[in-house]
């Protein structure tokens, strides 16, 4: 199959997201970087090293959304992998252009410009897919189906953490400044890079979204302008509760990324450290543990005891926009559990949510307003 044509805004040397972007891209052959826009000061030096060529480098994202829209060999899918604040202006140049787009997350600064882009998204009928890139994980497909179906029972408790250590201290770098710059990464800290990786993946595995949430904020650090920490309870409309936990100041944790769902029937359990494991505890009985390879291998590319994780999970994302896109293209339909445009709303209003909670000294506020 011929490889989409792929150009990208964001993601310049430097940039840790913009190289995972690229190597997803590839990893199956379903997209070619031909042309960018990757950085505000080593445009040229990136576009290089990625192999574009120097008449599809662009220094203003506007002009390439229009000039890839006029030629005839012009990219098919954009990928935006610049700071929160452009990711909407950027995603609104290249949906005006008719190009589909690929975001990373949270998908805006602000609620309003959210649901402006869910907008924008509904009346250009493009494809439009947001990387959270856990939800591609083998197990936890698995997991989503082992809710759905029942395994678990009713679910009463839903548990997710998600705890780094990096910003533990003040810090100067470049990935550090602007997550801690409001006017560029959103109102949200902790709750806005990472937080909603959590809230997402709980709420694709468990399938059901809170209605209610009380958020306890903290900046730890003196003088750091958004949260590092967040303490958020959950109340779901089925009666059960949930507890959401993330933090970017707790040394030792890495990238500690962990879920635990708990019904009337068993209990499972997924964790980041051992991404290819689930642990599966039927009241009453021993703890069964479901290996993706014995259970499942959708979503995998090599045999069971090779180890998959973070790149693997991110390029199934990218292969399965391939296909979205090019249903698209062929006026085709296509079952898809892609992350999307209701998923980004739903983050937003998850950080506005907790943001109201903080101020009103932790209590309980709707999640959705209106």
């Amino acid at each position: 199959m011929t490889p989409i044509r792929l150009g990208m805004v964001g993601g310049g040397l430097g940039a840790m997201i913009g190289e995972v972007h690229r190597i997803a891209a590839r990893l199956d052959n379903r997209f070619a970087l031909v042309a960018g826009a990757l950085s505000t000061t080593r445009n040229a030096e990136s576009a290089a090293a990625c192999g574009i060529a120097p008449d599809r480098v662009y220094d203003d994202y506007t002009v390439m959304a229009q000039a890839e829209a006029a030629r005839l060999d012009g990219i098919e899918a954009v990928s935006i992998c610049t700071p929160n604040h452009l990711h909407f202006p950027v995603a609104q140049a290249f949906l005006g252009a008719g190009i589909p787009v690929i975001c990373d997350k949270p998908m805006t600064a602000t609620l309003p410009d959210a649901r402006s882009l869910a907008g924008l998204v509904e009346s250009s009928g493009l494809p439009f897919v947001l990387t959270h890139n856990y939800s591609a994980y083998p197990q936890l497909r698995l997991a989503r189906e082992m809710v759905a179906r029942g395994d678990l029972g009713p679910l009463r408790l839903v548990q997710v953490e998600y705890a780094q250590d990096w910003l533990t201290e003040a810090s100067d770098s470049k990935q550090a400044a602007w997550r801690g710059d409001p006017a560029r990464a959103g109102a949200g800290g902790a709750i806005g890079d990472i937080g909603t990786h959590a809230y997402q993946i709980a709420r694709f595995v468990s399938g059901m979204a809170p209605e209610a949430l009380a958020a306890d904020l903290t900046s730890f650090v003196p003088g750091r302008r958004v949260d590092d920490n967040a303490h958020v309870m959950l109340r779901y409309a089925s009666g059960a509760r949930g507890t959401l936990w993330c933090s970017q100041v707790a040394p030792g944790t890495e990238n500690g990324l962990t879920l635990r769902l708990y019904g009337a029937r068993a209990g499972l359990e997924w964790t980041h450290a051992q991404p290819e494991t689930l642990r599966f505890t039927p009241l009453g009985t021993p703890t069964q543990i479901l290996r993706r390879g014995a259970q499942t291998m959708a979503g995998s590319r090599v045999p069971a005891g090779h180890p998959e994780g973070f790149l693997e999970g991110f390029a199934n994302l990218y292969a399965e926009a391939a296909d979205l896109i090019r249903a698209h293209q062929s006026g085709t339909a296509v079952q898809s559990l892609l992350p999307g445009i209701k998923d980004g709303v739903e983050g937003l209003e998850f950080i506005d949510a907790c943001i109201r909670s903080a101020s009103a000294g932790s209590g309980w506020v709707k999640v959705h307003q209106g």
